[in-house]
């Protein structure tokens, strides 16, 4: 087992704010307590944190405003002013994935616009919180977009150190590079990986949170003799033919269409309100 090195020193937060899309909003994180709604890796880290105040006398006001589907310039028009305006000392900043995902963008375009936002959102004395693409290379039908992600995060990374923002390492994850972390579109995240990246913001940011598995490779393949593993490669393109057609498919005619999946949508949660601390243990403290 590798050695984990130690999380950086802890900070307080009071108001944390989460702007962003799909990822961000929560999309596949079903909660069992509101039909129809969802949590997320954000909803997850806020209650983890208020938790942690909780213990030291202190509450936690947290907003969510991000939309499903929001390109960076959407994020940036009209979540970026209102997030300024909550006057927030944490701010996760997750945007510009759906605008890498087109086949034509200019990556370094895009990084500028989100490396400007970041720098007002530090001026302002917030700390920010940055995502690098998860690594998606083992997904056949979408593995060629790897060199587009790969750009992107090392972009990300030069943002975050000129800026000194907190980078969550998502492309290394290997826990995350497993089909239960999705959900059925294998676009978002399953609970487990929401649950998953919820642990690996709060150990960026210096909470405990144990061992939640960042350094686990993906599961191993069992071995097969050549008759097994052809029908296993039939099978499995059946699979991604079917996920192509009733997911991939619909997505990229939307986008076509310049449709969205999050056309006359707002924000989960647009205001700072109390957050009651965190009904699992993502915290190890």
């Amino acid at each position: 087992m590798p050695v984990r090195p130690d999380p950086p020193q802890l900070r307080t937060w009071r108001r944390f704010v989460a702007v962003g899309d799909s990822f961000t909003e929560g999309l596949a994180d079903e909660d069992p307590s509101r039909p129809g709604e969802h949590l997320g890796w954000a909803d997850r880290v806020a209650a983890a944190l208020a938790a942690r105040n909780a213990r030291e006398g202190l509450d936690l006001r947290y907003a969510n405003l991000a939309v499903r589907g929001r390109r960076i310039d959407a994020v940036l028009a009209e979540q970026l002013p209102a997030a300024v305006e909550l006057r927030p000392d944490l701010v996760s900043l997750s945007a510009g994935g759906n605008d890498v995902l087109r086949p034509r963008v200019s990556i370094p375009e895009v990084m500028a616009r989100l490396e400007g936002a970041v720098e007002r959102l530090r001026a302002d004395g917030a700390d920010v919180v940055l995502f690098t693409s998860a690594n998606v290379s083992w997904i056949p039908v979408v593995s060629r977009i790897t060199p587009r992600l790969v750009e992107h995060n090392a972009h990300l990374w030069a943002i975050g150190q000129r800026t000194g923002s907190f980078v969550v390492d998502l492309y290394t994850l290997g826990a995350l590079r497993h089909p239960r972390m999705y959900a059925e579109d294998r676009i978002h995240l399953s609970t487990q990986g929401h649950r998953l990246v919820a642990a690996q913001v709060l150990w960026t940011l210096g909470v405990p949170v144990g061992q939640h598995g960042w350094v686990d490779p993906p599961a191993a393949v069992p071995a097969h003799g050549r008759r097994e593993a052809l029908r296993g490669q039939r099978e499995a393109l059946r699979e991604h033919r079917a996920w192509a057609s009733q997911h991939l498919g619909p997505w990229v005619g939307r986008r076509l269409r310049g449709q969205s999946s999050g056309d006359g949508r707002t924000g989960k949660r647009p205001d700072l309100a109390p957050v009651d601390p965190a009904a699992e243990d993502l915290d190890g403290g």
